[in-house]
C-alpha cells in the first residue's frame, strides 16, 4: 500500500498569522504606553532615591506603586466614561497637591528632627501612590471607550511601573552617595525641596523632565 503524504491545511494559517500579529501589537502597544505612563513614578522614585532606601524597601514600595497603577486603569476602563473629562483635568492637580504635601512633610521632618525624615518610605507608599496613579484612571478610561479588555491593561501597567520605580530608586540612590560626601548637606531637606518643588513647576503650568502629553 503506498502511502501519500498529506498536503498541509494552510487555509487556516493567514488567518491564524494576522491574529497572532495583530496580539502582538497589541501588547507592545500597551507597553509602550505603560512606559510613558510610568515617567512620573520613575521621576519621583529618583527624587525618592535621595533618602536612600534599602533594595528590599525599594521594592516593597514599587510594588505599591504597581498595584495602584495597576487598579487605577480597571477603574477607568469600568466606570470612567462618566468621569474621563474631570479626570483629564484633574490629574496634575492631584498629582502636583501629592507631591507638594510630601515634599513640605519631608522639609519640615528635617528641620525640626535630627532623625530621618521618612527612613522605611512608609509616608512615601502612603501619601503619593494615589496621587500619581490618576493619570492611569484618565488612560483606563480611554481604553475602556476604545474596547480594551480590563484585564491586559492593568497588569502590563502595573508591571512596568513596578521596573521603572525599582530603577529610579537606585539611580537615585546611587547619585545621593555621591551627594552624601558633601558636608554639611541634609539629604532629606534635598529631597523634600526638590519635591516641593516640582509642585511649584506644574503649578506654574511648567512641563517637567519626563513628561508626557
Amino acid at each position: 500500500m503506498l502511502l501519500v503524504p498529506r498536503k498541509p491545511d494552510i487555509k487556516g494559517q493567514p488567518a491564524l498569522v494576522m491574529r497572532r500579529s495583530g496580539e502582538e501589537s497589541l501588547v507592545f502597544g500597551l507597553l509602550s504606553l505603560g512606559f510613558v505612563l510610568s515617567l512620573d513614578n520613575f521621576r519621583s522614585s529618583l527624587v525618592l532615591g535621595g533618602l536612600k532606601p534599602t533594595f528590599p524597601q525599594s521594592v516593597k514600595t514599587s510594588a505599591i506603586f504597581g498595584l495602584w497603577d495597576g487598579v487605577a486603569p480597571v477603574v477607568g476602563i469600568l466606570i470612567g466614561h462618566l468621569l474621563r473629562d474631570k479626570l483629564d483635568d484633574s490629574a496634575d492637580t492631584v498629582a502636583m497637591i501629592g507631591l507638594g504635601i510630601y515634599g513640605v512633610f519631608l522639609i519640615v521632618r528635617a528641620v525640626i528632627s535630627p532623625k530621618r525624615a521618612d527612613p522605611d518610605l512608609r509616608w512615601a507608599r502612603f501619601g503619593l501612590p494615589i496621587p500619581l496613579s490618576v493619570d492611569n484612571v484618565a488612560a483606563g478610561a480611554a481604553l475602556g471607550v476604545a474596547g480594551y479588555s480590563p484585564w491586559l491593561a492593568p497588569v502590563l501597567f502595573g508591571v512596568m511601573t513596578f521596573v521603572m520605580s525599582v530603577a529610579g530608586h537606585q539611580v537615585g540612590r546611587t547619585v545621593a552617595h555621591f551627594i552624601d560626601f558633601i558636608p554639611k548637606i541634609n539629604l532629606d531637606l534635598v529631597t523634600g525641596a526638590m519635591f516641593a518643588f516640582m509642585a511649584v513647576l506644574m503649578a506654574l503650568g511648567v512641563t517637567l523632565p519626563l513628561s508626557y502629553g
